[in-house]
């Protein structure tokens, strides 16, 4: 039988809602102690100069195994 990791991040997958994320993460055992906000950058140039811009934020939550 393997021994799952105390702790595991879950990442909000495209396509899929928060809700389904926690419902995935509750199958595995975990529930949410801690939830990230990550910011996807992309390069865009603009007026001849290459800028950086938020193209979307990735939602990961932190689970904690359920004893």
């Amino acid at each position: 039988m393997e021994k799952k990791q105390k702790k595991k991040k879950f990442a909000v997958e495209e396509g899929e809602s928060i809700s389904q994320c926690l419902d995935r993460m509750a199958l595995e055992g975990y529930i949410p102690t801690r939830r990230m906000e990550e910011p996807i950058f992309h390069e865009v140039k603009a007026n001849g100069k290459l800028e950086t811009v938020v193209k979307e934020q990735k939602i990961v939550f932190e689970g904690k195994l359920i004893d």
